[in-house]
């Protein structure tokens, strides 16, 4: 019997649901169950409308790419932590982490049944992606924009990484230099462009992965008080 092994991975700078992103999705759910499983979790802060917003447009997306939609609505630590919500995960062939407040999804998910059941689907084939506070919860840490010595404790999934989504749009006011406290040892800071992803299919043979940017924009790493765009594969080591 062959050992199961992680699915794919998208950090995705904006632009989850939409079309601009059907390509991408597409290549997440491929040749896995057509079950679309969506939390907006990080969303839960702005309240039911926003919340509602997100579901229709995941419904259109699941629409356009013939698969289920499946919507865990996890709000607070309560909701994460009941076996019903966990149980909604099972049979995913993508889990996707939507957009908001990233400190609260983080803080949200972290050390509950559904995120146990998430990084369990993930780990046996399910791919897993997250757009903006989504991405950003994925890494080790989740920085503060507007204070970048801040932060908090992110979900792990590339320990080593720190994410900056809509970097194109930030970019435009926030000098490279501003971003220099979030720059540390051992950590890899990434910038990714609107309506951009970052993506990753496994391990190579030294165990890390190999993301590449894919879409309108760029990715970009955070060195200094300099930016390089992402032209070839960055390797990122990914905990599994």
């Amino acid at each position: 019997m062959s050992i199961p092994e992680p699915g794919r991975i998208a950090l995705v700078g904006s632009g989850e649901y939409l079309p601009v992103m059907h390509d991408i999705e597409a290549w997440l759910l491929a040749d896995r169950p057509a079950r679309y499983v969506q939390l907006a979790t990080a969303a839960a802060p702005e309240g039911d409308r926003v919340l509602e917003k997100w579901h229709r447009l995941g419904a259109e997306a699941a629409e356009r790419l013939g698969v289920e939609q499946v919507v865990v609505d996890v709000r607070t630590r309560v909701d994460a932590d009941d076996p019903a919500h966990a149980e909604a995960i099972r049979g995913a062939g993508l889990i996707y982490l939507s957009g908001g407040n990233p400190r609260h999804l983080a803080r949200t998910l972290a050390g509950t049944r559904t995120w146990a059941a998430i990084l369990d689907e993930w780990r046996n084939g399910a791919s897993l992606a997250g757009c903006s506070a989504g991405a950003m919860a994925l890494g080790g840490h989740v920085p503060d924009i507007r204070h970048p010595v801040k932060g908090d404790e992110g979900l792990g999934v590339l320990p080593d990484l720190r994410v900056i989504p809509h970097f194109d749009r930030y970019a435009r006011f926030i000098p490279d230099s501003v971003m220099r406290p979030l720059i540390s040892d051992g950590t890899v800071v990434v910038g990714i462009d609107e309506d951009t992803a970052l993506i990753g299919a496994g391990p190579g043979v030294d165990g890390t992965w190999q993301f590449r940017s894919q879409g309108v924009g760029s990715a970009w790493t955070i060195e200094s008080d300099r930016r390089h765009r992402v032209n070839a594969p960055l390797a990122l080591r990914v905990a599994t």
